[in-house]
């Protein structure tokens, strides 16, 4: 996900009913993606962040989203820079996961 880390932990939600974020998901903001000057970081380091990350686990397996859909498309670019193509974007997000009570919402870490 990439949101804000107060929002993934449903410390605070600004926008949604509901606080919180997917049980199991990982956290990166997309602000990591940049460096001091508001570009993106190297390849080299953008790579070795998701690849932290990705413990192994092949890039088209990941499925990005945030709050609605826009700043997850900021961690999918970085991870094309990066050399990890094939990841995809839950265009939904958030905002879309929690209009049904079935779906199951993790707080904290």
């Amino acid at each position: 996900m990439a949101r804000p880390l107060r929002c993934f932990r449903g410390d605070f939600e600004p926008l949604d009913p509901v606080a919180g974020h997917v049980p199991g998901a990982v956290n990166y903001q997309f602000d990591e993606n940049l460096d001091v000057d508001g570009t993106f970081l190297p390849p080299e380091a953008l790579r070795e962040n998701y690849q932290a990350l990705l413990k192994g686990k092949p890039a088209w397996q990941v499925i990005h989203m945030c709050g609605s859909g826009v700043t997850a498309c900021h961690n999918i670019l970085a991870m094309e820079i990066a050399g990890l193509p094939g990841s995809r974007l839950y265009p939904g997000s958030w905002s879309e996961w929690i209009t049904d009570p079935t779906r199951p919402v993790a707080t904290g870490e």
